[in-house]
């Protein structure tokens, strides 16, 4: 098979997955998509409620948000693969609301499978973590947004890794400080601006192998 048959069985598989309970409360599964030659991987903790209705990575507000951080370093959503760490909606009930939460270990195991596949099929050679539990899936436990964001880190398959916030973390801030929240969107911008200038030291070569969607594994899920 070739790329684009090898994600749409790996898609179609993961669809139906009942490897851990939230295949019990999720309204559907939220595979990863994009670009599959993309240099560039972005991996978030997990889908929240308006991909859970869609089916789409990214697409709610924080989607949004992100977008618009894409396009102000010169960076084209279509080039890249977009995805998460878990595949299906982790939530609590707060108040009779269902709010977000991260992944649990056993979450983020049951569903490092198909993470670690998604990358064997793109082979990014940079993969930006969003928010600290999708960083902690690659980087270990010890990871801490406020000492490692921005860094670099190597990893033995040769691709990069950095971790910035996550943009549903920005927006929350909006709305409770706005000094807070200009200043962890201008570090947003700056780190993308990191990634930009990373991805021009790859030249892009052979045939893209086009689009999947609607539009390295992780390194340290024992540590």
């Amino acid at each position: 098979m070739n790329k684009t048959e090898t994600y749409l069985t790996l898609r179609s598989t993961a669809l139906q997955c009942p490897r851990c309970h939230l295949a019990q409360t999720r309204t559907q599964v939220v595979f990863g998509e994009g670009a599959l030659d993309a240099l560039v991987m972005l991996v978030g903790q997990g889908p929240g409620r308006v991909e859970d209705q869609t089916g789409r990575p990214f697409v709610g507000p924080a989607g949004r948000l992100l977008d618009q951080a894409l396009e102000a370093v010169g960076l084209a959503r279509s080039d890249l693969y977009v995805t998460n760490v878990i595949k299906c909606w982790a939530f609590q009930t707060v108040g009779g609301r269902r709010q977000d939460r991260p992944p649990t270990a056993a979450e983020r195991k049951a569903c490092a499978i198909w993470l670690t596949q998604e990358i064997q099929i793109v082979k990014p050679r940079i993969i930006v973590c969003l928010g600290a539990p999708a960083a902690q899936a690659f980087l270990g436990s010890r990871f801490k947004m406020t000492t490692d964001r921005g860094r670099w880190h190597p990893t033995s398959e040769g691709q990069w890794v950095i971790a910035t916030y996550h943009p549903a973390y920005i927006l929350r801030l909006k709305s409770l400080d706005a000094v807070a929240y200009e200043r962890t969107w201008q570090a947003f911008l700056d780190d993308f601006r990191q990634v930009a200038a990373k991805a021009r030291e790859f030249p892009k070569t052979g045939t893209p192998e086009g689009s999947a969607g609607q539009s390295a594994s992780p390194l340290s899920s024992s540590r």
